[in-house]
């Protein structure tokens, strides 16, 4: 098999290809990176060991070099590529650095800036083989990038994080673990305007939870409880310095769905400007991530062709429908595929 690796500060996302070109496993293993590599061992740990015994090349990428862990992006490049060729046990590791394309493991240090969250450039740089042009809009958990493709080449603004959020290719806004705080700091409320309290009490998992986007996925929650309806209000109606009993469950669904609507909002601000910069007519939306619902609304409301990233993969329903949840790895090991080992 062939591996494609996305690191990254709270995930470690693993998708594997057999030799012609079908998916045979994903997988995500939550990772809380920024306390310790010991972090990245423990979900290196809870994979199949068969993925090991039976993968010959493995691909990296990743944006887990940002985790507080780490002094800097060079560092955690550093760390991270050697942490995952001890660990992985093989000579065949290629490591991603975007526009500079795949390179051995051994020189990956040396071009930290290329390698450093080059996770988005692999997705649209695969959907660009796929689709004569488009624009990837990835929303993960954390993060949401937007990224046009077409004639087999990936188009953007800004590389690095810096350039990315200065051109609004990168939105920090995601579907999971983005605090409310972030997306609102006032809501509709029993008739009144009401600030949210400055706090981490809940996410946008807890929204899209409480308006039953997410589905039965599992994931960490502030307090430590469950996620079903009434834990995802709970910890909603603290952001307002109130109990769940306070109002009806109905009031805490209007105020989650006011709270999706602004932060799709932003996404939608931020991808007007990208298409703004060559118009062209309607071009395809590619979505992925974990909050590619989002990313269907966007394509409605906008008029625009959606294209699901699991159009894009070869192999059972399921995997290909995990795949476009881990877009970046799953895109990597096609990649790899094609290319020769580096030097």
């Amino acid at each position: 098999m062939i591996a494609g690796w996305d690191i990254g500060g709270a995930h470690l996302k693993c998708a594997a290809l057999d030799l012609a070109g079908r998916l045979r496993g994903v997988w995500e293993i939550p990772c809380r990176l920024w306390e310790g590599l010991h972090r990245l061992d423990e979900a290196l740990a809870a994979l199949p060991t068969r993925l090991g015994k039976d993968t010959h090349r493995h691909a990296l990428t990743m944006t887990g070099e940002l985790a507080d862990c780490f002094r800097d992006r060079e560092e955690g490049v550093r760390a991270l590529v050697a942490f995952m060729t001890r660990r992985l046990g093989s000579d065949d590791v290629s490591v991603y650095a975007g526009r500079r394309g795949f390179m051995g493991a051994a020189r990956a240090g040396d071009h930290a800036l290329e390698v450093a969250s080059a996770n988005w450039h692999a997705s649209a740089a695969f959907s660009a083989l796929k689709a004569e042009r488009g624009v990837l809009i990835d929303i993960g958990s954390t993060t949401t990038d937007l990224v046009r493709f077409g004639g087999g080449r990936v188009q953007y603004q800004g590389y690095t994080d810096g350039e990315r959020l200065r051109s609004e290719e990168l939105v920090y806004t995601g579907a999971i673990r983005t605090p409310i705080m972030a997306v609102a700091d006032r809501v509709p409320f029993a008739g009144e305007w009401q600030r949210l309290a400055a706090e981490h009490f809940a996410t946008m998992a807890d929204v899209y939870g409480l308006l039953g986007r997410l589905g039965e996925r599992p994931r960490e929650t502030q307090d430590g409880a469950g996620t079903a309806p009434e834990d995802c209000a709970r910890r909603i109606a603290r952001m307002l310095g109130r109990d769940l009993t306070a109002a009806p469950m109905r009031a805490w669904q209007v105020l989650a769905a006011y709270l999706a609507q602004a932060q799709l909002v932003t996404v939608r601000e931020a991808l007007e400007r990208v298409l703004s910069r060559d118009p062209e007519g309607p071009v395809p939306f590619v979505g992925a991530g974990v909050g590619r619902f989002l990313v269907r609304e966007l394509a409605r409301q906008l008029d625009h062709p959606y294209v699901d990233f699991s159009a894009f993969l070869e192999g059972p329903d399921p995997l290909r429908e995990k795949g476009a949840r881990c877009a970046p790895a799953a895109a990597l090991a096609y990649l790899v595929k094609a290319c020769p080992t580096p030097e």
